[in-house]
């Protein structure tokens, strides 16, 4: 039976089949781990703190995507594959879709429309991942 991540691969589609690399995944871990410390840092400027804790998510999130030995064509798809990567549902890549769209909007039209609820869902999504990822093993 294929699994739904490998119906994702293929030409023009969201996943490509790529072996995992224990070292990137180390990596990945390390830098959404030290961002997301940092996203907590009351001192730094709300919109910073997002930008933070949102590529925190996003390391974590494809380092979840790549233990499994999948890369991602674009950002949103690691959120997206949450259900399969980490077991995690649609409270926790719910809330990183819509920081996505929200980080897009500020990206690409200068409208980063944040506020601390958003922020302390967004942190709070990302220890999620990041608790999901710390139970498994990194890749052989």
């Amino acid at each position: 039976m294929i699994s739904p991540l490998e119906n994702l691969c293929g030409p023009g589609k969201s996943l490509r089949q790529e072996p995992p690399d224990a070292k990137e995944f180390a990596g990945l871990k390390h830098s959404g781990r030290t961002r997301l410390a940092d996203a907590e840092n009351p001192a730094i400027a709300l919109e910073s703190r997002f930008d933070l804790a949102y590529n925190a998510a996003h390391a974590l999130c494809l380092a979840a995507l790549r233990r499994l030995g999948y890369r991602a064509a674009n950002r949103y798809i690691v959120f997206q594959v949450l259900p399969h990567t980490l077991g995690l549902g649609a409270a926790v890549w719910g809330v990183l879709a819509k920081c996505h769209d929200v980080r897009n909007l500020g990206e690409y039209a200068g409208d980063l429309n944040v506020d601390t609820w958003l922020l302390a869902d967004l942190i709070a999504a990302c220890k999620a991942v990041d608790t999901a990822l710390d139970k498994l093993p990194p890749p052989a």
